[in-house]
């Protein structure tokens, strides 16, 4: 076949068509650049930053009537006014102005000898030129841990990239801020709580003003989904408060006594929700009075060991995992500043290197606090729990599958995954580098092709985590400015503030403005498919926080029943271990059987009903093989559900819908060498 033939065109024709394709492929959409667009604001400070995004937002719903976006799961916007107000330096916005808003600490003044955290966390002396606006020589950097990265313009330019759910955790730590030579205010964990919230509100006030008036900016604090949802269809950022501290409510716990009880506990979560927070953490770098704690790794992972000990008067205690699940490994290496905070004679204790996990669970009255926060539709945060209290969380949260459930930064044992997407719950990876993030969503990506569910990211930025640093000027596929968002809308350049102008290539993800540039540099490096995930996160986060305020506890058809059993022990006749307290509502009393395997307890519902679902909370002694047996008569038995396999807890038996008048619990094999012993069993059609 003849291949045709084409004129060969001049080097001008050619730079002139060249030209012409990128700016239709580069400029703004027809009739976006008009100064009144509704996304530009009407008295933006003078001077400011530079957001360097041109094009409409998006707004509305694709075609399946979902909301479109990215989710950022995990940030601390205001965490400049937690650990006392010195620990992470500048503000996210000033009334006057940005040289006021992105300064240094004045103890880092004249060159950053006193920066005493910088150089804890970031090593070398702490040395560094403290100067922020204009110049930002040395700050706001990947790999500096206290400095400002959440200014608004840059905020605002991560929303105009695509974000549209930003979840900002209220955060702070108690001890942390009591040995931290600097600080300008108390350390109380609550009254910083209540600061951080009343400043996110603040700042809300302080956009609209920019965009002329109450209602009119893009930062909308949100309080339930719908509401989120609205605002995400008018192009704008849903705002979620949540909470991450070390002891919530006063919640702490001195050589293993609790320093709250549960009205302290309600008190605390009605004046969270009343602040507007709908997530939190009820553990966090210490164990305190409702959990234990993830281990934190190395260097760090011992300065947090030391502040546990000055905080609870005990260091981590470890034991040999029972299951696939562990523990990050407990730091080791040494901590010399924290270390000098110990008492006298005192020092961190070494660790066996095969007991991976925390001894301590979710206690009684973190169990309250999880029920508190279903009854409250609020979300709970696993990460930073340990195995056996996440492991605890998750089986209370299946016996009434309340979808409430979020791992926002990879802090949680990855072997949990498809427990918190089987609930319905929300996952989101920590903002690692382009390689890294884009290996570990697609490690995921059956499962979430399976439930079919979205991605998202936690920068964590301002949390002293660390963040993306730079593949480099000579990287073969580097980020080529500018470039168009996901959704093909708007056309980024490299951000600049002051005469500092910042390219992820060389820069890493130095502040939140290059959110933006750190996905289109995954879209690169891992690929368009994981981008897509991400922008299909706002819809997945909104559908676990819609499912919790839908959530609707099911009515238990065992409770106050009629019940019978093979054996009850009987120790004393002043405590009753009869068949009728496994079914009373009461987690005081039980049901035990005598020490011998064949055991059974059975319920009589009344009448038919429909079962589908029966939950078990075990006591010490608990079965480890066993049978949920349905009948209508009472005599002929059909197996709905067993296991050979049961350790204890709290377990959920969930099977096809069948009529049955009553249940029965058939024990098979024991897991100890007692008896069978329920605290309580339900029995639910839902």
């Amino acid at each position: 076949m003849t291949r045709p033939t084409h004129r060969r065109r001049s080097p001008l024709a050619v730079l002139s068509l060249l030209l012409a394709t990128l700016a239709l492929l580069l400029g703004p959409a027809p009739g976006s650049a008009a100064d009144t667009s509704w996304w530009n604001p009407v008295a933006r400070p003078a001077p400011d930053s530079e957001v360097n995004v041109t094009g409409e937002p998006f707004k509305g719903t694709n075609a399946r009537g979902e909301v479109r976006g990215f989710v950022d799961a995990h940030n601390h916007i205001m965490s400049n006014e937690a650990f006392g107000g010195r620990l992470i330096c500048g503000k996210p916005f000033s009334e006057q102005g940005v040289a006021d808003a992105l300064k240094d600490c004045p103890e880092h003044y004249p060159d950053g000898s006193l920066a005493v955290f910088d150089f804890i966390t970031k090593g070398g002396d702490g040395r560094h030129d403290p100067d922020g606006w204009p110049t930002f020589e040395d700050w706001p950097a990947h790999d500096s841990l206290t400095h400002q990265q959440n200014y608004y313009a840059w905020i605002e330019r991560a929303w105009r990239g695509g974000q549209r759910v930003l979840v900002n955790d209220l955060v702070t730590n108690g001890v942390i801020c009591s040995v931290y030579f600097f600080k300008d205010r108390g350390c109380d964990e609550m009254t910083s709580i209540r600061l951080q919230a009343r400043k996110t509100y603040e700042m809300q006030e302080y956009v609209d003003r920019m965009f002329g008036g109450p209602g009119k900016g893009w930062f909308r604090i949100v309080t339930d989904s719908a509401q989120a949802r609205e605002v995400i269809e008018q192009g704008k950022l849903a705002v979620v408060l949540g909470v991450e501290t070390s002891e919530p409510f006063g919640c702490k716990q001195i050589l293993d006594v609790a320093q709250c009880d549960r009205d302290d506990i309600d008190r605390g979560l009605d004046e969270l929700h009343r602040l507007g927070v709908r997530s939190m953490f009820l553990c966090h770098k210490f164990d305190n009075a409702l959990c234990g704690v993830r281990f934190d790794e190395g260097a760090l992972g011992t300065a947090i060991n030391v502040g546990q000990f000055l905080s609870t008067g005990t260091f981590w205690k470890t034991e040999k995992c029972t299951g696939p699940q562990q523990d990050n490994p407990i730091g080791l290496a040494a901590a010399p500043t924290a270390e000098r905070e110990l008492p006298a004679g005192v020092s961190v204790p070494a660790y066996a290197a095969d007991a991976r996990c925390n001894t301590r669970g979710l206690t009684e009255l973190g169990e309250y606090a999880v029920r508190g926060m279903m009854e409250r539709k609020m979300m709970l945060e696993i990460d930073h729990m340990s195995v056996k209290a996440a492991g605890r969380t998750l089986d209370i949260l299946e016996s009434v599958s309340y979808p409430g459930v979020l791992s926002s930064h990879s802090w949680m044992d990855l072997d949990w995954t498809e427990r918190v997407y089987g609930l319905g719950g929300f996952i989101a990876q920590y903002m690692h580098g382009a390689e890294g993030f884009g290996a570990e969503a697609r490690r995921t990506d059956a499962l979430r092709e399976k439930y079919g569910v979205g991605y998202g990211y936690g920068t964590d930025m301002n949390g002293v985590g660390g963040w993306p640093g730079p593949r480099g000027a000579d990287t073969p596929n580097p980020v080529r400015y500018p470039f168009r968002s996901t959704d093909g809308g708007s056309v980024l350049d490299r951000q600049t503030t002051g005469v500092r102008t910042w390219d992820l290539n060389t820069d890493g993800a130095s502040h939140y403005g290059l959110v933006p540039d750190w996905i289109e540099d995954v879209r690169l490096v891992a690929g368009q498919d994981v981008v897509d995930d991400l922008f299909r996160g706002a819809e997945s986060y909104l559908d676990t926080w819609g499912g919790s305020e839908r959530h609707r506890a099911g009515v238990n058809l065992a409770a106050n029943a009629a019940a019978s059993a093979s054996t009850s022990e009987w120790w004393t006749p002043f405590v009753s271990y009869a068949p009728g307290r496994a079914v009373d509502g009461d987690r005081g009393t039980r049901w035990a059987s005598e020490w011998s395997d064949g055991q059974w307890l059975r319920i009589d519902l009344g009448a038919p009903r429909l079962v589908k679902r029966v939950t078990l909370d075990w006591e010490r002694a608990y079965g480890k093989a066993y049978r949920v047996e349905l009948s209508d008569d009472g005599t002929t038995w059909r197996t709905a559900w067993s296991t050979t396999t049961g350790d204890g807890g709290l377990d959920t038996a969930r099977f096809a819908g069948t009529t049955a008048r009553h249940v029965r619990i058939q024990g098979v094999e024991r897991g100890t060498g007692w008896g069978y012993s329920l605290v309580e069993v339900g029995v639910f059609s839902s």
